[in-house]
């Protein structure tokens, strides 16, 4: 029997559901992110005596740091996810960037953006 080049239809409709999901939580925890970045109500240091007032506000200007890093991540992650959709369209889903072997679905479930093998991952490194 010959090795597989590529995961069948219904394999891909697996992984896509897997991607969609995903998807869909990345895009809300962004949101959430965002949120928190430009979050102006009530809670804010207008509300402070003048005691806290400075410790607040640069509490307030990590955490919104902070927060802009986690969005920057979360925005690449959704990229990712966007990108493995496209490989799932194009029938390329799923097969090793570097070695072209298929990837093992384990870690396709785990990591269904990888566009890498364990393998060629170690490598990398």
């Amino acid at each position: 029997m010959s090795e597989k080049t590529r995961y069948s239809d219904a394999e891909l409709e697996e992984f896509r559901q897997i991607i969609l999901d995903k998807l869909e939580k990345a895009k809300r925890d962004y949101d959430q992110l965002k949120s928190a970045i430009t979050h102006t109500s009530s809670n804010d240091t207008e509300d402070t005596s003048p005691t806290f007032k400075v410790l607040e506000e640069g509490a307030m200007t990590l955490s919104k740091e902070e927060a802009g890093r986690l969005a920057q991540r979360q925005s690449k992650f959704i990229e990712h996810l966007q990108a493995a959709l496209m490989r799932i369209e194009n029938k390329t889903y799923g097969i090793c960037r570097e070695t072209g072997a298929l990837i093992p679905k384990e870690r396709l479930r785990a990591v269904p953006h990888a566009t890498l093998s364990i393998e060629a991952k170690n490598q990398q490194k």
